[in-house]
């Protein structure tokens, strides 16, 4: 069985849901100066439609982005410091 899409009932594309719910809590913007950068760029949404796309996808991206922070910290769980030789050169010296 394939899993149905959240953005099915919107005409809005993902990407542009995705954009105006990330802008809007990534950077300290208010609802209207989302609809202003979002307009400046072509997109002509209302501040109403990003506050209903953050309160119905806004815990979604959470998780999502929880998801792949613990999976790239799971991959890097073994890493380890590598020096490589340097030069650099000094009033004409090399050190």
């Amino acid at each position: 069985m394939t899993k149905k899409s959240p953005f099915r009932y919107f005409r809005t594309s993902p990407e542009i849901i995705r954009l105006a719910v990330m802008m809007y809590v990534r950077f300290p913007l208010s609802l209207k100066n989302v609809e202003d950068l979002l307009h400046e760029r072509g997109i002509d949404v209302s501040y109403e439609s990003v506050r209903f796309w953050w309160q119905r996808f806004g815990p979604q991206f959470a998780s999502d982005i929880r998801k792949r922070r613990a999976l790239s910290m799971r991959d890097h769980s073994n890493w380890k410091w590598h020096l490589d030789e340097m030069f650099v050169k000094i009033n004409g010296d090399r050190h």
